[in-house]
């Protein structure tokens, strides 16, 4: 499990705060760093027939357009920037994880905790900003009984309040646990040498590829849940 330390590069401390830089730290900066990167390299010709890179770019930014318009509407995509920097940063950080010696910053409950906290902030913000205390009859579904409704906006509260945990959960116990199987079949390789770590060996290749597919697949559910959430907010659907 020491895949997982977090180990200070620059030590620091603010008010008694402990607020050095850590190995987390940087592939984060290196995921906000990369991430411009490529898009100003990617679209640097602008070609009317795109190259791989140029195509992957494009690709991404109508994937996430697609993604809005489906789940929130026309009216969604004014928070399309959010949206889209929420999914490259996430599939940055989960694809960065996947280089030898590297760190993944995914598998950690506090950064994925912080992702969804933020999320939950912006949308309970935009729910507001948009509908004011008529937001509040989100936790009021139509139809219900009186008699029913004081234990129903209690279990409504309680599900929109524990948001957060939810859409943080997910993505870190899959990149952790990935990584974790990831590391054992590798020392199984390590341990069994040339003669009998054929087996895990064939396995580690094709379990790469799977965790490659996760790291994209985790990024994507994440954003979907961010979308869903934003739905609510922006048009307050009864549900």
């Amino acid at each position: 499990m020491e895949q997982f330390e977090i180990k200070r590069i620059i030590p620091l401390e603010l008010f008694g705060w402990d607020i050095s830089f850590t190995n987390a730290s940087l592939f984060m900066v290196l995921a906000v760093v990369l991430i411009p990167l490529f898009y100003l390299f990617a679209m640097n010709r602008r070609a009317l027939v795109p190259g791989r890179l140029q195509s992957i770019a494009e690709l991404s930014y109508e994937f996430i357009a697609n993604m809005i318009k489906d789940l929130v509407g026309e009216k969604g995509m004014k928070y399309f920037p959010w949206v889209f920097t929420i999914f490259m940063f996430v599939l940055a950080l989960n694809l960065l994880g996947m280089l030898p010696y590297s760190f993944t910053v995914t598998s950690h409950i506090i950064v994925t905790f912080a992702l969804a906290a933020m999320v939950w902030i912006g949308v309970t913000a935009i729910g507001f900003a948009n509908h004011g205390p008529k937001f509040l009859k989100l936790f009021v579904p139509s139809g219900v009984p009186f008699w029913l409704l004081p234990v129903i906006v209690i279990i409504e509260v309680i599900s929109y309040l524990i948001r957060p945990i939810s859409h943080s959960v997910r993505l870190f116990a899959n990149m952790m646990a990935g990584h974790a199987m990831f590391k054992v079949f590798a020392g199984f390789v390590v341990g069994m040498g040339l003669l009998g770590g054929w087996a895990p060996l064939v396995f580690l290749v094709g379990f790469t590829g799977f965790e490659i597919v996760v790291a994209f697949l985790q990024a994507f559910i994440f954003t979907v849940l961010t979308c869903i959430y934003l739905n609510d907010a922006v048009n307050m659907h009864e549900h």
